[in-house]
């Protein structure tokens, strides 16, 4: 059982946190009684995770009791910030989903085995990371049903910058005939039902079961696509190995390789600075750091993109691009990763002065998108025009809305952790200004998707003990901005 997941003490017991130390004492000690549970129980007695409408104004998805189980509760009516001002027309409607994190979980290119020992290394590994091409045409389909005019991808599409992750997420949002399967046929990684590894979920035995969900996740499917035109930014993991460091030689090696790491030497001390983090990544995935390995099929789409490739593929060889929403929004689109490694934005003076000319050069309302939160210079080029609406990011998964200055600053949930949510945006015009409508939208949580959302709320890193959810005034809202 993974040291990530709740682990369910199953019918009318409650769930319980394992953390990190004494799992394998914890475990011995579980084990005669989740034996005799499992029996008792049966595969019926997890109750059936509710399917959605997809708007949160109309539904949400609860735990009202706390033991674990997510059910349909009502809806969260916007929720007004700002000075008020009566509602006018609707000037643009669009959607942003970001941080799928569209992942290669067989990959020996990925560290699982950093995750139990801390930060910085948290959330390399995830109960639910076999099913992310499955959320997001899950998420596709509940937006698509939103009518957005656009789809604004704000980053980190994939999760560790291969080219066959960027070909399952490119299948996925256009609606082509998805592989999610690498290597041999099948599934083969930490998650294997025969893995003795205690820190890793294995849905077909470990609580809450699901036999049969990650070979069944390996299996082609025909997504549906999204309807809208779609507007992509790159974030560092579609860019870095682990969204940290730059592809080299031996990183494709080890990537392409027939050799996987399941495991650290219990008495490894990791170091704890982001720059000795992005060296020791470098030097794992490298060979540098002698490590045992054990046999895995190899695959040669699982080299890490050159230089430029992601964005040539996603159709923006420059990131730093503008959409026009209609005639009276402008979309600013600029690019914050730093290819030289870190997970931290980075704009330099040249993007600086574009953004400056691109904010001067409309008399049209104004909508900023990035992966990351942008930098104070950046911000101080925002602050000094009246027409910005909003800068709205990705990069932190979670929701948060905050007020700065006369604009809004909005970042927005992933799909790689819960609530798996993508955001749905509507400019109205009002009497003093315009107001920036925003609202959640759930997946429908069918089939696999609805596995992924369950096991993402029970992961101890990024569920329900994170709140990445934010607040009910960080989800639904109505922004008013004024005219100057």
């Amino acid at each position: 059982m993974s040291t990530n997941v709740t682990l369910i003490g199953l019918c009318p017991m409650k769930l319980t946190f394992v953390g990190r130390r004494g799992v394998r004492a914890w475990l011995a000690a579980a084990a005669l009684a989740l034996a005799a549970l499992l029996p008792a129980c049966g595969g019926d007695a997890r109750p059936a995770a509710p399917a959605t409408s997809g708007s949160t104004l109309q539904a949400t998805l609860v735990d009202k009791d706390g033991d674990g189980f997510l059910e349909a509760g009502p809806g969260e009516p916007l929720i007004d910030r700002g000075p008020k001002a009566g509602l006018g027309k609707t000037l643009a409607t669009f959607a942003q989903l970001t941080d799928t994190h569209v992942r290669d979980e067989e990959s020996p290119a990925r560290v699982p085995f950093l995750d139990r020992t801390g930060a910085p290394f948290t959330s390399t590994f995830r109960p639910q990371e076999a099913f992310s091409t499955q959320t997001l045409d899950a998420t596709i389909r509940a937006v698509n049903r939103q009518h957005p005019q656009a789809v604004f991808l704000t980053g980190d599409i994939t999760d560790n910058a291969q080219e066959n992750e960027l070909t399952m997420a490119l299948d996925t949002l256009n609606g082509k005939e998805v592989d999610p399967d690498s290597g041999a046929k099948g599934y083969d990684g930490v998650q294997d039902a025969d893995s003795a590894d205690p820190f890793y979920y294995r849905p077909d035995h470990d609580a809450p079961t699901h036999p049969g969900a990650i070979e069944a996740a390996q299996r082609p499917f025909k997504a549906q696509g999204l309807k809208a035109p779609w507007y992509p930014l790159v974030g560092n993991h579609d860019v870095l190995a682990q969204g940290e460091v730059p592809p080299t030689p031996a990183i494709d090696a080890f990537a392409t390789g027939d050799r996987l790491v399941p495991s650290l030497d219990p008495d490894f001390k990791p170091p704890h600075q982001e720059i000795d983090a992005k060296q020791a990544v470098n030097a794992v995935l490298s060979g540098a750091v002698p490590l045992d390995t054990i046999h895995t099929p190899a695959d040669k789409t699982r080299r890490l993109n050159a230089p430029g490739e992601a964005e040539r593929k996603l159709g923006h060889p420059d990131m730093d691009y503008t959409v026009d929403l209609g005639r009276n929004v402008k979309a600013i689109m600029i690019d914050t990763v730093n290819r030289d490694g870190s997970s931290q934005a980075r704009i330099n003076p040249d993007q600086i002065r574009w953004l400056q000319d691109e904010l001067g050069n409309t008399d049209r309302w104004i909508v900023v998108f990035s992966h990351n939160p942008l930098t104070p210079e950046a911000l101080q080029q925002l602050d000094a025009n009246p027409r910005v609406v909003a800068s709205i990011a990705g990069n932190s998964h979670k929701n948060r809305i905050t007020r700065h200055n006369r604009y809004w600053l909005i970042s927005t949930s992933s799909l790689a952790d819960f609530p798996q949510q993508a955001r749905m945006f509507r400019l109205r015009a009002t009497n003093r200004g315009v107001a920036l409508e925003t609202w959640m939208v759930d997946h429908d949580g069918t089939g696999l998707a609805g596995v992924s959302r369950e096991l993402a709320y029970l992961d101890a890193q990024g569920g329900r003990p994170q709140h990445f959810a934010g607040a009910r005034s960080d989800r639904n809202a109505n922004l008013f901005i004024s005219r100057p």
